[in-house]
């Protein structure tokens, strides 16, 4: 197989066998279809004329889908520039919320309810200890972004919170703790693995919960009991990095987990009849990158494995972030530190101005001769998509 593989030609390959033997969620389904359907007219076609020579260009749609590799790079630039009226020149931290594994298969039948306990625990546990006088005292600002896969796209739920590391204390006075993280991490451990696990036994209570597959012996409640005084006494490991270098460090590193989705084209090495090698970091040799095969069907599997519920929202705003606060708060903050604002550069820009700022490329113009292009009516050329395709 030529070393251009990519991960939809895996889906074109390996899905049509693999969606006749296995039970797939609608939200799945969807994603595969977008995917396997990207940029090859299911979605319509742009088509346009160059006035001087008379060459044309086709252009097929994307599918927009939030899973599909090819999708990710557009709304990742206009996310990430959208937050640069957002950041201070202040110290950030990126801190890392994991779950012991034991969980995982009661996570993945309760996505929905499961993956939000995640959102609630993390940011209750950095909110109510920053505003702990004995810490820092203060109402900080943070962004949790949730991902669901390891390196080998094996299931492994967790949570990336970038954290402002300072904020406004109740007289509105800017307070940090330099280039230190104001929180010592085993009592965000402690703090993280009682709000989870609290949540987490009240879903239980409520019979909100559902298990499925291999998560179906905790049905019994003597098996749950068991699983959670397992937890109970596991170490929770979150992890802090070190401080980010100024503002355009974190705006650079936001985008790397932003619009992230569990395997990227690059990461695909080959495909067989019957298999597929990619790409993924070994953490047990020192993060030395390896190479994997594994069948074409659990590589779909896996996959699927990441498509969150519909409409799930993974990027989450808290604190001095949030929507009903950044607009005044951060402006206090900016004022109170004397830091410079950063202005989004493609603020209501069109999207071919936003591609020649981006990628160097004028779109309106002929790739043969330099001159004006312009659309040709597109009736003739769209290709109406079936209902599953639709978003």
């Amino acid at each position: 197989m030529s070393k251009d593989c990519t991960i939809q030609d895996v889906f074109h390959r390996f899905y049509p066998s693999f969606e006749s033997t296995h039970s797939i969620s609608p939200a799945q389904r969807k994603a595969a279809y977008h995917i396997m359907n990207c940029k090859t007219g299911a979605f319509g076609v742009n088509v346009s004329v160059c006035e001087d020579c008379g060459c044309i260009s086709v252009h097929y749609n994307s599918c927009r889908d939030r899973c599909c590799p090819m999708c990710q790079e557009f709304p990742k630039e206009k996310w990430v520039d959208a937050r640069r009226e957002d950041i201070l020149d202040a110290p950030y931290f990126h801190v890392v919320f994991t779950v012991p594994e034991e969980l995982n298969p009661i996570i993945y039948s309760n996505q929905k309810f499961l993956y939000t306990a995640l959102y609630h625990a993390a940011s209750d546990t950095l909110s109510e200890l920053a505003a702990d006088s004995k810490y820092l005292g203060t109402d900080i600002g943070y962004i949790c972004i949730l991902h669901t896969w390891g390196s080998t796209m094996n299931f492994h739920p967790h949570i990336h919170a970038i954290v402002l590391g300072g904020g406004l204390d109740v007289k509105n006075h800017w307070k940090d703790n330099g280039k230190e993280f104001f929180l010592p991490i085993k009592v965000i451990s402690k703090i993280f693995r009682g709000k989870y696990m609290a949540e987490l036994k009240q879903l239980w209570e409520n019979d909100r919960l559902e298990f499925h597959g291999s998560a179906a012996p905790y049905k019994n409640y003597y098996t749950f009991k068991e699983l959670l005084n397992t937890c109970y006494t596991k170490e929770w490991i979150p992890y802090c990095k070190k401080p980010f270098d100024g503002a355009d460090s974190v705006i650079r590193y936001l985008g790397k987990y932003t619009h992230r989705i569990a395997i990227s084209n690059y990461r695909i090495k080959d495909m067989t009849e019957s298999t597929v090698t990619f790409s993924a970091k070994d953490y047990k040799n020192q993060g030395l990158w390896k190479e994997i095969t594994i069948s074409g069907e659990e590589f779909i599997r896996r996959f699927l494995m990441h498509v969150p519920p519909k409409r799930f929202v993974r990027i989450r705003h808290y604190g001095l972030l949030s929507s009903r606060n950044k607009k005044k708060k951060i402006t206090l903050c900016r004022n109170i530190l004397g830091c410079k604002k950063y202005i989004s550069k493609l603020k209501d820009m069109d999207a071919p101005a936003i591609i020649r700022l981006l990628y160097n490329k004028d779109i309106c113009k002929c790739s043969s001769c330099g001159g004006k292009i312009i659309p040709l009516p597109t009736e003739q050329h769209f290709i109406k998509p079936k209902p599953h395709m639709l978003c």
